[in-house]
């Protein structure tokens, strides 16, 4: 079972997709640890506790093809047992992150633009 909710899911995608585009002027604040979308990333996904990190490696596994979406407790299972590195380093040195997270989602089911639309809904 999924241990991470697809809203936060939704949250890294569209950050990442942010990052990755360059789009966002805070995106790209040099190499230092800066108040942009890259720090925020990173400390979102660093946020997360374990059950959480994990079950959102094994999304983005399933996203690349690494795992069927029938494999999902063997994916989690697999993240927990084989992290050697943080988490956040580990996910944000995927330059297709958002493209595969969303990929990961549609395979288990989930609508990453059912997730993203309700982030983003107007107050």
């Amino acid at each position: 079972m999924l241990q991470i909710s697809p809203e936060k899911i939704a949250h890294i995608i569209i950050r990442a997709r942010e990052y990755d585009s360059g789009v966002n002027a805070w995106a790209h604040q040099g190499g230092g640890r800066q108040h942009g979308t890259r720090t925020e990333l990173h400390d979102f996904i660093e946020g997360l506790n374990e059950d959480e990190q994990a079950s959102l490696v094994a999304v983005m596994w399933i996203g690349r093809d690494s795992f069927d979406a029938s494999e999902l407790e063997e994916a989690i299972r697999t993240a927990r047992e084989e992290r050697t590195t943080p988490t956040e380093d580990y996910l944000m040195g995927e330059p297709r992150l958002s493209d595969l997270l969303e990929a990961g989602m549609d395979a288990l089911g989930i609508s990453p633009e059912d997730a993203e639309d309700d982030l983003q809904k107007p107050v």
